[in-house]
């Protein structure tokens, strides 16, 4: 069984790669073994991949998955593992057709990850942990003992370089510069690296009608966007959840070339709380992928 450091280190290219779990490091180094050549099989244990998504995003992935000749299985779980001769594992797996076995050569282990707290003697310290072993922390990343502070990881959250070293801004603010800054409202973008890009930040349409907005959902498919074309990459689409009543953008997916980047476009319009009018009405320059947003927001 191996992680997602280990497998870096393998000097021979898998005839068949099983990836347990379908979020974002699983579909990463699914793709990227798929196009060196292994046979790749990603199981999922709920019903879609990149389950925090909106079912729309978690579709198109899966359709791109498939079409690179990935095998791609969603309510399955696998329940047993077992080392068989010449460094070959079956996979024992449960789906809705029942049980099945599969032969892997290596498994890929893309199902989450656990804080390393164990060896901290936290409750000597008198420092909380939550349910999964994360440290608490408050909105200025100070735990329950006063001039304690965590960052990063541990403290549970998306596990993002990105969000690391905001974390460390904020204590350097604090400690250093004594300023008053907090993760409070903090808008956490990130980007899936596999091809075409995944680009999300703020709310997906479902958060957005949970947290009861009167949601105006914008769509266009990479198709319609010049660049795109002029590239031959138009597989995905561009998706924008807007407040029906301030149309201010509530948040954004870009799925298709480069979608980290147009994405961040959007985050920074949502930083300077730019409307989705506002955001029509901006002269892009032909024929960059961002002209797509003109066409997204005027919709």
């Amino acid at each position: 069984m191996l992680d997602s450091t280990s497998i870096m280190e393998l000097d021979e290219l898998p005839e068949h790669l099983i990836v347990l779990g379908g979020g974002y490091i699983g579909l990463e180094f699914g793709q990227m073994f798929r196009r060196f050549g292994s046979a790749v099989t990603i199981i999922q244990r709920s019903a879609r991949l990149l389950s925090n998504e909106d079912d729309d995003v978690s579709e198109e992935i899966a359709s791109i998955m498939r079409d690179e000749g990935i095998d791609v299985l969603t309510s399955t779980t696998a329940i047993r593992a077992e080392a068989i001769d010449g460094g070959r594992a079956t996979v024992t797996v449960r789906g809705e057709d029942g049980e099945r076995q599969l032969e892997a050569t290596p498994i890929l282990s893309a199902i989450g990850r656990i804080p390393n707290t164990e060896a901290l003697a936290t409750d000597a310290a008198g420092i909380r942990l939550d349910t999964h072993g994360f440290i608490q922390v408050d909105e200025h990343l100070q735990t329950s003992v006063a001039g304690v502070y965590a960052m990063g990881d541990v403290t549970g959250g998306p596990s993002f370089t990105h969000s690391s070293y905001d974390d460390y801004r904020i204590l350097h603010a604090h400690l250093i510069d004594q300023r008053t800054v907090s993760t409070r409202d903090r808008v956490v973008p990130y980007a899936v690296f596999i091809d075409p890009q995944l680009g999300r930040v703020g709310m997906t349409e479902r958060e957005a009608r949970a947290r009861g907005h009167a949601v105006e959902v914008v769509k266009v498919p990479m198709n319609t966007v010049v660049r795109a074309i002029e590239t031959g990459e138009t597989r995905g689409f561009m998706k924008a959840v807007v407040d029906a009543d301030t149309k201010q953008i509530l948040g954004c997916a870009v799925l298709g070339s480069e979608g980290g980047e147009i994405m961040s476009i959007v985050q920074v319009a949502m930083l300077g709380k730019l409307t989705s009018t506002d955001m029509a009405d901006v002269i892009f320059t032909h024929p960059l992928l961002a002209e797509g947003l003109n066409t997204l927001f005027t919709r």
